[in-house]
């Protein structure tokens, strides 16, 4: 039985119908190593390049982020459905073994993928608390895409690949 209010229900399946981009949000530093599953990432500005990026509250990985300060968003490409799985916990695979995988480029404060569609690396300058989540704003540093790959999107409860669009 779900400890949620008819609301909370009925939001979150509204949301269920809000495609977005699965990205794997990386950091590395002082307070450790880890990666999560998230979609909740967003474009603020590009002057300077800045994207939100929302963490609950609850997560172990919400203070390990807020502390290393750094942090790597790195965008999914279609064929990378397993490691979206993954990093959102639903393998139990352990993180230490995640990151022991022959997939990372090392040269970056924060691990991004070797494969991503895109890999943003950047700095979280300002947090803001809403309801169970934080909002981080990232300011960008670095930026790397892939061209050619096609999208992953989280949309209805599961992943779908994003192929070449077509405008109306």
């Amino acid at each position: 039985m779900s400890d949620l209010k008819p609301e909370q229900l009925q939001f979150r399946q509204a949301m269920s119908q809000l495609a977005a981009a699965v990205n794997i949000v990386t950091t590395d530093g002082p307070h450790g190593r880890l990666g999560i599953t998230v979609s909740a990432v967003c474009s603020v500005t590009d002057s300077p390049p800045t994207v939100l990026v929302c963490v609950n509250q609850r997560s172990a990985a919400h203070d390990v982020f807020a502390s290393n300060g750094v942090v790597a968003i790195n965008v999914l490409a279609s064929e990378q459905t397993d490691l979206a799985r993954h990093f959102s916990g639903a393998t139990n695979v352990p993180m230490q073994e995640r990151f022991a995988w022959d997939i990372w480029e090392e040269n970056a404060p924060a691990p991004t993928l070797r494969d991503a569609r895109v890999a943003l690396v950047g700095r979280i300058r300002d947090s803001l608390s809403q309801g169970t989540h934080s909002v981080m704003f990232v300011e960008i540093d670095a930026i790397r895409i892939r061209d050619g790959a096609e999208g992953l999107v989280y949309y209805d409860r599961g992943f779908h690949r994003v192929s070449e669009l077509t405008a109306i």
